[in-house]
């Protein structure tokens, strides 16, 4: 057989600057940032590579005096990254990643990390940056994939397997059943950003139109990808028409993107595909990431976890926490699909910008779920 190389999210460098080196700056930040007196003490932790997209992340702790009380508190610092690291996404709306977690946070039963203070402007560390309390747990790896054995998902039993599908879902619900939510979080609707369209659906098309056309013509290496293209023809030509009302969409909804204890979730990451859309956006998704990795352990000959987020299990818990009924995924499922492939220019653009890879000759070999994106186009007639 031929095996395929190991995904990319397995080697790929996000930044080329020094998370020690952000110290001093912080503090300085800190001071004036904090009461008077505070005298602020930062200790970076090192930074991690973590199994979101695009944003830097360090772990730190901050002593700091409040009220005569020396405390020292964990923190999280999420960085948006700088054009020369070749991001990920087209453009970084941090201050929306921000208030949507903040939000999130206080209108759901979700737990979301409680966000704290921001520097918005980029003079400090020279791109936008927040904190958020640091929360203990282990998360899925994508290093290697959770699914490929040796780690503790893997390991578990069928019942903790089961729960943590079932609380993951949950997560899902809680999102997708706070009230009035295109009122609340109209600054996430891709309009906001300049992509139109006559509906919320054809809105986000346009915004990940907009993505594969900043993948495949950025400067650093514009690779074209005619699968992504037959994939955004087929999905203007099948644009669904009732989607129901929209919800907050986590976007990158995966179970590696979820701090968990006991196989429950106590925090809920990775906000920086956050949009109004609709329910079967965020559902497909969970299903579908998990499909990619299983792929990857069936073309690696390996067990893989095939029984576990399978798409009927996880419509049915979600439909048994929402009382709401599904539309059809397949369009969703396409859409998935091209995402995906532009995540995988992108992070092939990186490696090849860090030199951890030479350029390929055919752009698609860096598409990990090609076969599977092949077949799919296919079977709806693309």
């Amino acid at each position: 057989m031929t095996q395929a190389p190991p995904p990319p999210e397995m080697t790929f460098q996000k930044s080329g600057r020094d998370p020690a080196a952000i110290g001093a700056r912080l503090e300085q930040w800190l001071t004036t940032a904090l009461p008077p007196g505070a005298d602020p003490e930062v200790t970076i932790l090192g930074g991690i590579d973590a199994n979101g997209l695009s944003s830097e992340t360090v772990l730190l702790d901050v002593a700091s005096t409040i009220a005569g009380d020396r405390r020292a508190t964990a923190y999280v610092l999420r960085v948006a990254p700088r054009p020369e690291d070749i991001p990920v996404f087209a453009t970084y709306d941090l201050q929306a990643q921000y208030d949507a977690m903040r939000l999130a946070g206080s209108l759901s039963p979700v737990p979301v990390p409680e966000v704290g203070l921001a520097e918005m402007s980029g003079s400090i560390l020279g791109t936008p940056f927040f904190l958020m309390k640091r929360v203990e747990g282990v998360v899925p790896p994508d290093v290697m994939p959770y699914n490929f054995g040796d780690s503790w998902l893997f390991e578990a039993s069928s019942s903790e397997r089961a729960a943590l599908q079932q609380r993951s879902v949950e997560v899902l619900a809680g999102l997708h059943s706070i009230p009035d939510a295109a009122s609340r979080f109209g600054f996430l609707d891709p309009a906001a950003a300049g992509h139109s369209g006559e509906t919320l659906i054809a809105r986000n098309l346009a915004k990940t139109r907009a993505w594969y056309a900043f993948a495949s013509t950025a400067e650093e290496w514009g690779g074209r990808s005619p699968l992504v293209e037959r994939g955004l023809a087929w999905l203007e030509a099948n644009l669904p028409h009732d989607v129901g009302e929209p919800v907050l969409c986590w976007g990158d909804a995966r179970i590696g993107n979820i701090i968990y204890r006991d196989f429950a979730p106590v925090a809920v990451l990775d906000w920086e595909m956050v949009s109004l859309g609709p329910r079967e956006m965020d559902v497909t998704w969970m299903i579908f990431a998990h499909r990619i990795f299983e792929d990857l352990a069936a073309m690696l000959e390996l067990p893989g976890m095939p029984d576990f987020l399978t798409a009927s299990e996880v419509k049915e818990a979600y439909v048994a926490a929402t009382g709401v009924e599904l539309g059809d995924l397949t369009w969703h499922e396409v859409h998935a699909a091209v995402m995906w492939g532009i995540i995988y220019l992108r992070i092939a653009a990186r490696q090849i910008h860090f030199g951890e890879i030479e350029a390929p000759e055919d752009p698609e070999s860096t598409l990990y779920h090609r076969a599977m994106f092949e077949a799919m186009l296919a079977e709806v007639g693309a």
